[in-house]
């Protein structure tokens, strides 16, 4: 049980979704923010408007980054989806968090986040707000200690299955415990449902209800995670723009797709406009200056056929061509790698009067800054144990912003990896789980690609940089790092899960 979290007021005004539009309490320019946290999927650092992107159109985004702040070196707390929105959930990052690579549990769900472990949703949900999220989870199967219930969410509406995500026609999504069936659809190429905009309009209708009261609203849109697929009047916007567009082959759980590109330009535009409905509806209600707006992305962008260079990836030939819309920006590799393509992210905060319009932060940030940052703003302390540092200084240009000495990364999978950055350095360690323990050390001011290796000429900051990858590594009995653990750490089976926890 969470001790700390169970605040009898907050659980007899909080305990029921359905009681939170009754309240009555008139929001003002002095009560407790809004906060609304929109996610997308998979989506790269070059894919917007604001970062350079020339192909696909995101004009609601870009306006919000002219109205806003746009950060320049955000990343996400991991290369894939799983242990990135739990480093972003808890404010811990991957050498220290719970959830550390991505792993189902089947039927349907994924290893379940801990009880112990104190989320966004919890902090706020005591401090008054009312919680909702709605989208893909992926923290936890429905019933499990991680399930976004139990994780301090009133109203989850979406996937709680990475693994069900991957098609945009599904044959249901969930709305807390309940399975909500969707008639018409077969999780083919389309169906009758477009689930991108069933998320949609729960997320506005969630802030509608909630408007006399503070709210956060978490919004982890699956899109543009594959598979492609987008209705056909999102497609039309794209048609003939792109006539070399070769089909792609149906891989793994994903379905064919005739044009790959019209259809992933046609899905970041529209979940462009789903950010623009946000925005508007905010506004409509009267909530634009009490109310502060983020995106950002879980991690780079996805990839197409792989190259050789990154055999730790399968191949692929249903992916995004990440190449032809220079997803990943300037930056080497994409989703699933520790090089900067594959953590790297957008990142834009707008909040008028609070925000100043049109700023760009260089700041060295990740999500797990968000939870001190979003608890800060709120009004509230920040959990105990986080790696993050609270950004509302330099959002807001209030106060002394705190600079961190390096960031981590600490990912179980592909391989095994871990970066650090440290200033303009980025030190690299792949194929941990084979015995590398070499370090690879750039310069991203003068070589932000990460091609040219500098660790012989400079041991002296590879010797710092191997001092934090080993103190801020913390052994996992989940996910271990056999090399660097010296055996510590085993694995644990489903059948060490509590009865109550297992699928």
């Amino acid at each position: 049980m969470k001790s700390t979290l169970t605040i009898s007021v907050a659980l007899i005004l909080l305990s029921s979704d359905a009681a939170l539009p009754s309240l009555g309490l008139a929001q003002s320019k002095t009560s407790k923010p809004n906060i609304i946290f929109i996610l997308a999927d998979d989506l790269g650092y070059g894919d917007l408007g604001s970062y350079g992107q020339k192909k696909i159109r995101t004009p609601h985004l870009d306006r919000m980054a002219t109205e806003g702040m746009r950060f320049t070196s955000f990343y996400s707390g991991s290369p894939v989806c799983a242990p990135s929105r739990c480093s972003l959930m808890t404010g811990k990052h991957g050498g220290h968090s719970f959830i550390r690579d991505n792993r189902e549990i089947k039927p349907e769900g994924q290893w379940p986040l801990a009880a112990n472990e104190v989320t966004i949703p919890e902090l706020l949900k005591a401090r008054g707000y009312a919680t909702g999220a709605f989208g893909k989870w992926g923290l936890g199967f429905v019933g499990s200690e991680g399930d976004p219930n139990k994780q301090g969410f009133n109203l989850f509406y979406g996937y709680n299955c990475q693994r069900e995500a991957h098609n945009f026609y599904p044959f249901h999504l969930w709305r807390n415990e309940q399975k909500v069936m969707l008639e018409g659809n077969s999780r083919g190429i389309t169906g009758k449902h477009y689930s991108h905009d069933l998320i949609e309009a729960e997320a506005l209708k969630f802030i509608r209800d909630n408007k006399d009261r503070p709210f956060f609203a978490y919004v982890p849109f699956t899109i543009p995670h594959l598979a492609l697929q987008v209705p056909e009047d999102s497609l039309n916007e794209y048609d003939g723009v792109f006539p070399d567009d070769p089909p792609s082959a149906e891989g793994g759980t994903y379905v064919a797709c005739e044009r790959p590109r019209a259809t992933y330009a046609a899905m970041v535009t529209r979940m462009d406009r789903s950010v623009g409905r946000i925005l508007a509806l905010v506004k409509e209600l009267g909530l634009d200056e009490n109310t502060i707006v983020m995106f950002s992305s879980d991690n780079g962008g996805a990839f197409g056929q792989v190259t050789k260079e990154f055999d730790f990836l399968p191949g692929r030939t249903a992916g995004t061509d990440y190449v032809f819309f220079a997803s990943t920006g300037p930056f080497r590799a994409f989703k699933g790698s520790v090089y900067e393509g594959g953590i790297r992210v957008p990142f834009i905060a707008r909040w008028p009067g609070k925000i100043k319009s049109g700023s760009v932060s260089n700041l060295p940030a990740a999500n797990y800054d968000l939870q001190a940052t979003i608890c800060e703003i709120a009004g509230t302390a920040a959990a105990k144990d986080t790696d993050g540092v609270s950004l509302q200084p330099i959002l807001t240009g209030k106060g002394k912003q705190r600079k961190r000495e390096f960031l981590f990364w600490d990912f179980h999978g592909y391989g095994g990896q871990q970066a650090v950055r440290m200033g303009d350095w980025k030190g690299v360690r792949r194929n941990v789980h084979q015995g590398n323990t070499k370090v690879e050390l750039y310069n991203l001011a003068a070589d932000i690609g990460e091609r040219n290796g500098l660790a012989e000429k400079h041991p002296d900051i590879v010797k710092r940089i191997e001092k934090i990858m080993a103190e801020q590594h913390r052994p996992s009995e989940l996910f271990p790092f056999k090399v660097l653990d010296n055996g510590a750490a085993r694995a644990v089976s489903v059948d060490r899960l509590a009865p109550h926890e297992r699928p």
